[in-house]
């Protein structure tokens, strides 16, 4: 979709508060010039003006990928770079001083994503929707169809910027009115399962009355064709699937009720929101999995014009669309140093995360019969595993101008090993820079990529954990849906070219639930998930998911490694504290009941 804020012309600059935690506003919301004459009637009373303004909820989204230092998945077993981390190190207080997607300018920026960080603008989203929502009765020149896409987004929006921001920090006081900025605040912290169901109620409040596309409102004819990321139906039952079930996940269930187990109830509901979103895929067709052939789709195109986004027929909501030149060098900056040269240090896979890329029949490399061989290691691989991952001997180049950076050198002492920019465990990733963005070919001024926020396949693998987890087994399914857990996660495998699921993954709870866990490893590598995934199964603190490990090696006469080794690279610090980021002191010091996370 192309840039929203060109869909909607702003009648009138809204200048909202500057606000932390406690949402200290300004005494007045519209900050006018002493000679203009708009009034909030000229704001709020028609769908194109009050349209303009919800807009910037759409630019408080911040940008995983081209926000600039720390990415979500460099905060798990995902990656490594020849730069430390902070958050391996157990240092969750870096997230204030250190470039990353946490903290950062309150004003959106339409079109630099590095501005854009989480808990500002989440906070000043949230009040932007609650003064939308308290302004409706103002919309006097609107249909009843206009006044519902208006309430609709905010709800959402209100909803959603609640899940990020409590999916990293936890329970929060749950602020659905406009504060005035006269008021003593004495909001306590709900616990996560309570914020959790405020969130749900205006996810589902949303999806009762907003359009499951766009093109065919009347509204929606203005920006005919241009509708895809607009806030629908769709997008708010994915997000309350995975709202509810996050809140009955082992971590966040742990915080609510001491019990670190799923939630069965809270898991059922999870899963019945996903089957409904589902449902009207399937019956609409807003939104289906792509096919293997265009997979990359989802994460990358070819853009002549800069104008298309990716997200092909998958990607359920996606990121707003940024300045295309951050989006070059952001994406393409930390990948390898065949790409551009210079540059901050490189972000790599690290060698236990490899390991969950199983084999081309669809087992395990671990498993007996999966025909791993440790002397050809990355050969009949998963077929995602040559999607993403970049391996010695590799074509990083199709240039014969690259010479011998050609291929990729990533054995012992090769060039692409070590100093700066070089691979410091023998892997490069590839899901966000295709073939060709590189200094000789030069094709990035073409190109455009971005983290989705949420597409299908997430869903379909959401709703196999809710289902089993809820309703109890892997052939269980949800309420009103026929589709079992087991064949929702085969879905997504034969979707990949991979055999469904044998037989002895699927025969119990425990053994279909790590099946659920490497799935998405796989499937949703790289994409900002395994944080928060590792975090809500209680899963974070425990081997084998905190050693970070390289693969050392030589190159055979055949070009095949020989004396491989994995070696542990930085074993992470992870501690119960660490299932939260704590707040900055300043914010809880604003009033006493806003409490800081244990242990910080």
């Amino acid at each position: 979709m192309k840039n929203r804020n060109n869909q909607y012309k702003l009648i009138f600059i809204v200048s909202v508060i500057m606000m932390m935690l406690t949402l200290e506003s300004c005494e007045k919301y519209l900050d006018k010039a002493p000679e203009a004459s708009i009034t909030e009637n000229d704001v709020f009373s028609n769908f194109v003006s009050f349209q303009g303004f919800i807009e910037e909820l759409y630019c408080c989204e911040t940008d995983y990928l081209h926000s600039g230092g720390v990415l979500d998945w460099q905060m798990a077993d995902e990656t490594l770079s020849n730069s430390v981390f902070p958050f391996d190190s157990g240092n969750y207080w870096a997230q204030a001083g250190w470039s990353g997607i946490f903290y950062g300018s309150i004003v959106p920026v339409d079109n630099e994503p590095r501005d854009k960080k989480i808990w500002p603008l989440c906070w000043y989203g949230i009040r932007k929707a609650n003064i939308s929502l308290s302004k409706l009765d103002l919309m006097i020149d609107g249909t009843q169809e206009e006044k519902d896409l208006i309430k609709g987004q905010a709800l959402f929006f209100r909803g959603w910027f609640y899940f990020e921001l409590m999916r990293y920090w936890g329970g929060l006081p749950y602020i659905d009115t406009v504060l005035s900025s006269s008021e003593e605040y004495s909001l306590p912290r709900l616990n996560y399962r309570e914020t959790a169901l405020k969130a749900a109620a205006d996810f589902r409040a949303a999806a009762d009355i907003l359009p499951v596309d766009w093109d065919e409102t009347v509204a929606g004819q203005t920006t005919l064709g241009d509708n895809r990321q607009r806030i629908s139906k769709v997008m708010a039952l994915a997000y309350l699937g995975k709202d509810l079930l996050f809140a009955g996940s082992p971590m966040m269930n742990e915080e609510s009720t001491g019990n670190a187990t799923f939630d069965a109830d809270l898991c059922k509901e999870s899963a019945d929101a996903f089957a409904e979103a589902i449902d009207v895929c399937n019956t609409t067709g807003m939104f289906k999995l792509q096919s293997w052939e265009t997979w990359t789709d989802n994460f990358w195109v070819w853009s002549p014009s800069n104008n298309t986004m990716s997200g092909g027929t998958e990607v359920i909501m996606n990121q707003t669309v940024a300045n295309t030149w951050s989006v070059l060098y952001s994406a393409l900056y930390n990948t390898i140093p065949a790409m551009i040269g210079g540059g901050a240090p490189t972000v790599v896979p690290t060698q236990n995360y490899v390991k969950n890329y199983g084999m081309a029949n669809g087992l395990p490399i671990d498993d007996p019969q999966s025909g791993y061989d440790p002397a050809d290691p990355w050969a009949n691989r998963d077929p995602r595993f040559y999607k993403d991952i970049i391996v010695d001997g590799d074509e990083v180049v199709a240039s014969t101008a690259a010479g011998i950076d050609r291929y990729a050198q990533l054995y012992n002492g090769g060039r692409f090993r070590g100093g700066t920019r070089g691979s410091v465990t023998g892997y490069y990733y590839k899901k966000w820079s295709p073939l060709g963005n590189n200094k000789w070919e030069t094709k990035w001024y073409d190109f455009q990529t971005y983290v989705p926020w949420m597409r299908l396949a997430d869903v379909y693998l959401m709703y196999a954990e809710a289902v089993l987890q809820g309703y109890g087994t892997p052939q269980s399914v949800a309420e009103g849906s026929t589709l079992t857990a087991e064949q929702a996660v085969n879905k997504i495998r034969n979707r990949a070219l991979l055999p469904n699921l044998d037989s002895k993954f699927t025969a119990s709870k425990t053994a279909f639930m790590d099946d659920i866990i490497r799935e998405r490893a796989v499937e949703l590598a790289f994409e900002g998930q395994r944080f928060q995934d590792l975090r809500r199964w209680n899963l974070a603190g425990k081997a084998p998911y905190l050693n970070k490990t390289a693969i050392d090696f030589d190159r055979g006469a055949d070009g095949k490694p020989i004396n491989m080794k994995e070696r542990v690279v930085i074993t992470r610090v992870f501690e119960k504290k660490h299932n939260w980021l704590p707040f900055q002191v300043a914010e809880t010091k604003l009033y006493k009941e806003f409490s800081q996370n244990p242990g910080w």
